[in-house]
């Protein structure tokens, strides 16, 4: 299997990147952007891998050599990945990315620097990435990722060659799933389906029977809005889904970097513990806490747009659009929408909930408020539930 069959239903990029792997077109800089779940960071590391691969120009990218193997693995010398689990990117983490840069590659062939999270450098940090970006060395390559080229200050994007990945179709996800993971054909397309092209979530739902009854839970929601009592408690039931799921991805995490931090330190239970172990301690908790804290967001987002997808399956159900529904598990509940309420009505839930998002996201409004008058507007008339 060669690196470039985990990018789905991405065959535009992926003859633009074997072609500047093959040296027309290549850059010193590349900006990958694309929706949530299209794959921009496996395209950045996919195309670093070809960039490296021993098979050379007409067979980059093969999947097989050693140097393919260690940069799918995250272990090779000369490409550095930066991602966050944190709310930013700071400055102190792009100089160190900047003195790499500066130096020759151990190899042969570039010295590569993908960054993950573009759109949440500070503005310190992007102005120590453009520095070294406006003077690259000769044999390096930086690879940002964001999720539009507006997420990236002006006079970086500026100096990158832009490559835009767009939505996987359902079709080719559940060909992946089936393909990579031998997903049941029926499992498989409901979970390409539900996760609206999202490759990582397909993945989930298709392996988890727990994510898949969260998410269910979470879209059953758009129907039980009836009333300003059922509107407070939807808002407290899809909180405390987010958090359920949110402490399932971090608390294994927690715990193992925990036990690393006492292992480094010879802690053991009940026994001393060096002056050096309480700082260490502070700092790790102070990060899982942030960690904590954008990963709940995350699954909140995740689950809003779980919601937004059962409206647009109501309008284009009303519309008498053809083909299957994105929430074609519920489609009762979806026909129920349809039939108490106007596809204006519905465009303004919509809008309600995207208005939820960019309080959460944008002005740091407590999920717990920002659900709560989300869910008041999304009422549906008294009675239409069963």
């Amino acid at each position: 299997m060669t690196v470039w069959e985990q990018l789905v239903g991405q065959a535009r990029a992926v003859e633009a990147l074997q072609t500047a792997a093959a040296g027309h077109g290549m850059s010193h800089a590349w900006l990958f952007t694309g929706p949530p779940g299209s794959g921009r960071s496996n395209a950045a590391v996919a195309f670093a891998a070809a960039l490296q691969c021993d098979r050379g120009p007409e067979q980059a990218g093969c999947g097989q050599c050693h140097q393919c193997h260690t940069v799918l693995a995250g272990s090779h010398a000369d490409v550095a990945v930066i991602r966050t689990q944190k709310l930013s990117i700071g400055v102190d983490e792009v100089r160190d990315l900047v003195r790499r840069a500066a130096l020759s590659p151990v190899g042969r062939r570039w010295q590569i620097l993908v960054v993950e999270d573009a759109d949440r450098l500070t503005d310190q940090a992007c102005n120590a990435l453009l520095k070294a970006i406006e003077e690259p060395t000769d044999r390096t390559v930086w690879m940002l990722c964001a999720p539009t080229v507006d997420d990236v200050l002006p006079t970086i994007r500026s100096r990158c060659r832009l490559l835009t990945l767009t939505t996987p179709t359902a079709r080719d996800v559940a060909a992946f799933l089936e393909r990579t993971d031998g997903v049941a054909p029926d499992l498989a397309a409901y979970a390409a389906r539900a996760s609206q092209g999202h490759i990582g979530r397909a993945r989930a739902l298709a392996r988890d029977e727990g994510t898949r009854a969260r998410r269910h839970e979470v879209v059953s929601l758009a129907r039980r809005v009836t009333s300003l009592g059922a509107a407070m408690r939807a808002a407290g039931e899809l909180a405390q889904v987010a958090k359920d799921e949110a402490e399932v991805q971090t608390g294994d995490l927690d715990a193992r970097e925990r036990s690393d931090l006492d292992a480094s330190y010879g802690v053991v239970e009940r026994g001393r513990r060096p002056r050096e172990y309480g700082p260490a301690l502070a700092a790790l908790e102070k990060g899982q806490k942030t960690r904590a804290k954008r990963r709940h967001l995350d699954v909140v987002d995740r689950g809003l747009m779980d919601l937004v997808s059962v409206y647009r399956d109501a309008i284009a159900l009303a519309s008498g659009a053809p083909g299957d529904l994105v929430n074609e598990d519920i489609r009762a509940d979806v026909e129920e929408i349809v039939r108490t309420s106007s596809p204006e009505h519905n465009l303004r839930r919509i809008a309600a909930i995207f208005e939820a998002r960019e309080q959460m996201l944008e002005f740091n409004v407590p999920p717990a408020l920002a659900l709560e008058a989300m869910m008041v507007a999304l009422q549906a008339p008294e009675g239409s539930s069963r």
